[in-house]
């Protein structure tokens, strides 16, 4: 099968697993459950595993699928013998509308009102005996231990804001359900609490680690979501609006202690691991270097010393008292350099970092969603015993093929910004080997093993993100019309320091 095939195949999954809502099409589900068969008639195809909720439209999974539709635009497809044409900026405008109306929807009392203030991590849409649809949101209270989606509201700002940028539909945003939407997401955000820090505090699988895996406290990816969305909203929300005057005023200064935050605290290279591993401990008031209280003897040192390139560096996974998780996150790396939370010059780090490391980090199949994987008395503890998060497999160090879109926007950021192409090319190739393999495998949702050789164990097939990461990803490499890239990213910005 060519380049082109492969792309068009992956694009019919999209459109074929298109849900539509009382006449509209809203979004695609975690998974697809159709399949062609020689006649290329769509029969279903009887699930080989529990479907548990990968028929349901979840928000973080369609960001990469939105993206990709806003950039196709109204386009035409072959779907068995008949011509489909799509607009997808409408279908992104149809998902926006009908995650904020279930946003404002009124929750019961069983639910504490989560509702007027949470994305639903996913919905599924259900007809009831007269034939009659209805949304049906899960905010958490039907998911596998009942995390709270915390991403999923971060995650639709920051799509929002993507939709006007490929529209410039400002009268959307302006409306007053899309301006209050906004507000309420982040007044949570802003909420008063027993803590001083500018990050977000929320509890284990709050993002798309959503399982058990010690990320308690200020996860990197909440963070990275978190700056990604406040900047979104600054630009979004109505200056002209009276009710916005606060929420603007706390966004300006939120934005510059968050941002200072993350640099310095959060930041890893050799330098600052000297410097860790020097620390005194037990230091008490406004001159204390080692403010977290972290102690050598926590460090990997060996390892990371060992790892950590001289020329490389990045974030750190997660940063509290007497706690600095050294792990490497993806999510929160990539997403920091495309949002330009993190300066040119860490930027340029981390990419090497990545280049240099690229058979632990990137192996078979790009990516690995956090690398090293916690093994042993480790995983016992910090995941509970978890099978499906066992060593190097699913969020435990397992590999993601839609984290290719994030690393294909930051390749090109980067070398838009400091004028090397090394990193373009180095992820050009990797993206392309990765798609021949995907289109032989059916699109699986993660791969397991510390290079990716494995299909994940519990992996559905035709996943949706699966397929649009490598399309979205092949845009940002090669634009051919609006390019995905300016969609996202935003302006370099200095702080000053506090």
């Amino acid at each position: 099968m060519g380049v082109e095939a492969l792309e068009i195949e992956a694009l019919q999954i999209l459109v074929e697993s298109l849900i539509s809502y009382k006449g509209r099409l809203v979004g695609t589900p975690a998974a697809h459950t159709y399949i062609r068969d020689k006649n290329e008639i769509n029969i279903p195809k009887k699930a080989n595993k529990d479907p548990l909720n990968y028929d349901q439209v979840f928000i973080r999974d369609f960001v990469p699928v939105a993206l990709l539709f806003l950039v196709k635009g109204e386009f035409t497809i072959q779907n068995g013998k008949k011509e489909v044409a799509i607009n997808g900026k409408e279908i992104v405008k149809n998902f926006l509308e009908v995650t904020l109306e279930l946003h404002q929807q009124e929750r019961s009392e069983t639910f504490l009102n989560t509702g007027r203030v949470l994305m639903p991590a996913s919905f599924k849409i259900l007809k009831n005996k007269k034939g009659k649809e209805h949304l049906e949101p899960d905010f958490g209270q039907h998911a596998i231990a009942r995390v709270t989606p915390v991403d999923s509201s971060l995650w639709w700002i920051i799509l929002l804001r993507a939709y006007w940028k490929a529209t410039g539909n400002t009268a959307l945003v302006h409306q007053a359900d899309f301006q209050e939407g906004i507000r309420l997401i982040l007044e949570l955000c802003f909420s008063d609490r027993f803590d001083r820090e500018p990050t977000l505090l929320v509890p284990d699988g709050a993002c798309m680690i959503d399982r058990r895996m010690g990320i308690y406290g200020y996860p990197l990816e909440i963070q990275v979501l978190f700056y990604a969305a406040l900047r979104a909203a600054d630009e979004l929300l109505d200056r002209k609006n009276h009710n916005n005057k606060d929420i603007l005023s706390a966004i300006q200064k939120r934005l510059g202690s968050l941002a200072n935050h993350i640099r310095t605290e959060y930041w890893m290279d050799m330098d600052r691991l000297n410097q860790t591993y020097q620390y005194n401990v037990e230091e008490y008031g406004a001159t204390a270097i080692n403010k977290y209280n972290i102690y050598a003897a926590s460090i990997p040192y060996a390892n990371l010393d060992e790892w950590l390139p001289e020329d490389g560096g990045y974030l750190v996974g997660n940063i509290g008292p007497s706690q600095m998780d050294f792990r490497f996150f993806s999510v929160g790396n990539l997403m920091a350099i495309v949002c330009s939370l993190v300066t040119n010059d860490q930027s340029e780090k981390i990419m090497n970092l990545i280049e240099r490391r690229h058979k632990e980090l990137l192996g078979q199949m790009p990516f690995k969603i956090c690398y090293p994987a916690i093994e042993d008395e480790d995983w016992r503890i910090l995941t509970g015993c978890d099978p499906k998060n066992s060593p190097w497999s699913y969020h435990n160090g397992g590999s993601w093929p839609v984290l290719m879109w994030m690393w294909a926007a930051a390749a090109r950021k980067l070398g838009q910004d400091a004028k090397e192409e090394e990193y373009m090319q180095f992820a050009k190739a990797a993206i392309e080997k990765a798609g021949k393999r995907l289109q032989k495998e059916e699109w699986p949702e993660y791969y397991d093993g510390k290079s990716g050789h494995l299909i994940g164990r519990e992996a559905r097939r035709h996943q949706t993100w699966t397929c649009a990461g490598y399309l979205l990803a092949k845009e940002l490499m090669t634009p051919s019309g609006l390019d995905p890239l300016e969609l996202i990213k935003f302006k370099e910005k200095t702080y000053a320091k506090n």
